[in-house]
């Protein structure tokens, strides 16, 4: 029999950072996510997650480049509205498949268990923090501008990361 875990989303986040120009970075968060566990213990060794995220929701504190990412050059929220996130495993670098614009791959996350506790109202939470890098390209999202000075635009590294919290069902 397995517990299932529902996000808590409140305290719980999912970001990304990307180089810009070559000289700095740009950091977007997405808003709207939901991430499920059903786990056999509070040890999620044994553990199946699933994750979707609201592509639209993308926000990096400028409208026209949220536009920008929303358009068919990156993420193309009309025909994918959703990244979605499978995995067997959170502990130990959790490995999964990850589908962006229709395209899966596998991705392996550094995975922090931060534990379990009791709130004040008496419930459960389990708290996680991730970590990752990916590369844009490999799913699809080519868009790039080459710099005067050499370089490009956007880099195609896109470290992504998370901090997720769960209520025990």
């Amino acid at each position: 029999m397995t517990t299932k875990w529902n996000l808590d989303p409140a305290h719980s986040e999912i970001t990304f950072k990307v180089r810009h120009m070559m000289i700095s970075n740009v950091k977007g968060e997405f808003k709207d996510f939901n991430v499920e566990l059903d786990a056999e213990d509070d040890t999620f060794k044994n553990v199946k997650v699933k994750a979707t995220v609201d592509t639209a929701s993308i926000n990096t504190n400028n409208t026209d480049r949220d536009n920008h990412l929303k358009s068919a050059e990156f993420f193309n929220t009309e025909e994918f509205p959703q990244i979605t996130f499978e995995s067997d495993s959170l502990t130990n670098n959790g490995s999964g498949t990850l589908t962006i614009n229709g395209v899966s791959k596998p991705i392996t996350l550094d995975v922090d268990f931060g534990g379990t506790n009791v709130d004040p109202w008496g419930q459960t939470k389990a708290g996680f923090s991730f970590e990752g890098k990916i590369n844009r390209k490999d799913f699809g999202l080519n868009w790039n501008a080459a710099l005067e000075t050499g370089g490009v635009m956007v880099s195609d590294e896109v470290k992504i990361a998370g901090e997720l919290q769960f209520v025990k069902a």
